[in-house]
């Protein structure tokens, strides 16, 4: 894999909510955008994509993420061919691990290794897929998952133009080395500096893909693709920029009081604040913890000020790192201003990477 070039593919964003799905697809392809990515929060992000795909001919339908766990392969398979066919091939599938708690308390599904978990995760999916898109018989076996039947009546129909693309995120590095290994693409985290992305993900992520590529493994055929989600605050008046940096900051404490995120915070040597906020969402103090997020956090995790001055700031801090770049909005924001954002990243004169 190598060094990303200094130009951005350009992924919108949206909720996923169905009350806003529709108008969010057609005003990011009408705009230009390279791919909508509709993330897993309240609503089933491969329903609403599916919604998606009738209202628009071209932008990609991505997932960002579905969470893996909550699912086996098989179900994951189906969804996402589904999505897949029903889109005429512009499935993208974003897949995310979450953290033990969701996937034990809130799914009721087991969460152990999960890096090795996920790594045959993949494997599965691509197996049922393989076995759909030829006819092949199926036979996967691993040690967390086992698929071996397939009747006709099960199996859809192939897709032209081949199989989804499988991108992973991940933040720690034994899941940064499984993208590397067995994805299309790694999913960076919005809650990661450019600090930690250059010396603490990319390095493993890089050897792991290198490997996969020396051992000729099939889908290293496609080019990876390293996607930059980056939190950012912005407005068209100072009172809306400074309610956005608000809700950044909201997000950000919530963020670094989870124990899972603490190494990305040590990167710059701020553990002691992830213990003090998560001590306070442990107390559910949650109204005291973004102020606990001083400006030097907020500018380090996060880009703010009026759009032209992100989409400057973004470029000048990705370029090198990222092959495709999407903005992350606070909560309440008016979801226009990303694509604002990414329209001014255009203006600036960088070409899509081919």
């Amino acid at each position: 894999m190598h060094r990303p070039p200094a130009v951005f593919r350009l992924d919108a964003t949206a909720s996923g909510h169905p009350a806003g799905i529709l108008d969010a697809a057609e005003q990011a392809e009408r705009r230009g955008m390279d791919r909508l990515v509709v993330s897993e929060t309240a609503y089933d992000p491969f329903l609403q994509l599916a919604r998606a795909a009738d209202r628009t001919e071209r932008i990609e339908l991505a997932t960002g993420i579905a969470v893996a766990f909550a699912r086996t392969p098989m179900t994951l398979a189906y969804q996402a061919w589904g999505l897949h066919a029903a889109s005429g091939g512009r499935a993208v599938i974003g897949l995310g691990s979450q953290v033990k708690p969701h996937i034990e308390k809130r799914f009721g599904m087991p969460w152990d290794r999960p890096a090795a978990r996920m790594r045959e995760y993949v494997h599965a999916v691509r197996a049922i897929w393989h076995s759909w898109q030829t006819g092949e018989r199926l036979r996967f076996r691993g040690e967390f998952y086992t698929h071996t039947m397939m009747t006709p009546v099960f199996s859809p129909d192939p897709v032209p133009g081949g199989v989804p693309r499988i991108l992973l995120a991940g933040v720690g590095p034994l899941m940064t080395r499984t993208a590397g290994a067995v994805a299309d693409g790694f999913l960076s985290h919005p809650f990661s500096s450019t600090a930690y992305l250059a010396e603490q993900v990319l390095p493993g992520l890089t050897e792991a893909r290198a490997q996969a590529e020396a051992e000729d493994a099939p889908w290293t055929a496609r080019p990876f693709e390293i996607t930059g989600n980056v939190l950012t605050a912005t407005g068209r008046t100072e009172e809306e920029l400074a309610a956005n940096r608000a809700g950044v900051r909201e997000r950000l404490a919530f963020y670094a009081s989870t124990p899972a995120y603490r190494p990305v915070l040590a990167q710059h040597g701020w553990e002691g604040l992830q213990e003090e906020l998560h001590t306070h969402s442990v107390r559910g103090r949650w109204a005291e913890m973004a102020a606990l997020i001083d400006d030097e956090v907020l500018d380090t995790f996060a880009v703010s000020g009026p759009v032209e001055e992100v989409a400057r700031e973004l470029t000048r801090r990705y370029t090198g790192l990222v092959t495709r770049l999407s903005v992350s909005l606070p909560e309440n924001a008016d979801p226009g201003l990303g694509l604002d954002v990414l329209d001014a990243v255009r203006a600036l004169g960088r070409p899509a990477v081919g």
